[in-house]
């Protein structure tokens, strides 16, 4: 049951190759660019999603921190495609991998920090011992703040394949339930189907929720930096 319940989370393999990179990149092939002199509705839909998005991550941010749009909205176009790509049958989603989800955050999360560090040594340096603190504290805030700092990408990673494969696994058990309960008691089975379908939009909805929390996360991250 255990091994049925996480199959669709194994990484796809071709002749014994993974192909998750082939999977991650498939997001990056539904952005279309246009050459012609008038675009099409989807790609003015996606001009304006994007520059939505880019208005609404970059609004509190200094001249130095809009360095950085460019990252942030392809970081939260790649989320959100990867979640919506694996809510579609006989699909693999990337960000239920804890270990592609590090990869992610422990870059950027490191780059802002540095960018901190050289542009606002004091300020960065600050936050690990806040002003008026009594001297016997010292020593134990210092290490507190310390871990919290070291705690940010974790937390970034876990929350965002925690949310996706809880998601993930609970329409597949509504699923299976439905399925069994077509033949033991069809009017049963409807009210599960009913849940399906109200959670498999609700999934849709987190699917994008949670690349914008992981991108806002960022974007906070980088704004305390710079």
């Amino acid at each position: 049951m255990n091994e049925n319940l996480f199959a669709s989370f194994i990484t796809p393999t071709l002749m014994g190759m993974p192909i998750v990179i082939i999977i991650i990149m498939l997001p990056a092939a539904i952005m279309t660019s246009s050459k012609r002199l008038v675009n099409n509705r989807f790609h003015t839909f996606q001009q304006w999603l994007v520059k939505l998005i880019a208005k609404q991550m970059m609004m509190i941010h200094s001249s130095k921190g809009r360095t950085w749009s460019l990252m942030l909205v392809s970081l939260i176009m790649f989320i959100g495609s990867t979640n919506l790509l694996g809510l579609l049958p006989y699909t693999f989603t990337p960000t239920t991998q804890l270990s592609m989800n590090l990869g992610m955050a422990i870059p950027l999360w490191a780059g802002t920090v540095l960018l901190g560090f050289r542009h606002k040594m004091k300020s960065s340096l600050a936050h690990f011992l806040p002003q008026g603190t009594p001297i016997p504290l010292i020593p134990m805030l210092i290490i507190i703040e310390t871990i919290s700092l070291f705690i940010q990408p974790l937390a970034l990673a876990v929350r965002l394949t925690a949310n996706i494969t809880a998601g993930h696994l609970l329409m597949h058990l509504i699923g299976g339930a439905t399925l069994a309960l077509t033949i033991i008691s069809p009017p049963t089975a409807i009210i599960t189907f009913t849940i399906l379908m109200l959670l498999t939009i609700l999934e849709f909805a987190v699917a994008l929720i949670q690349a914008y929390v992981f991108t806002l996360l960022v974007s906070l991250y980088l704004h305390d930096n710079t």
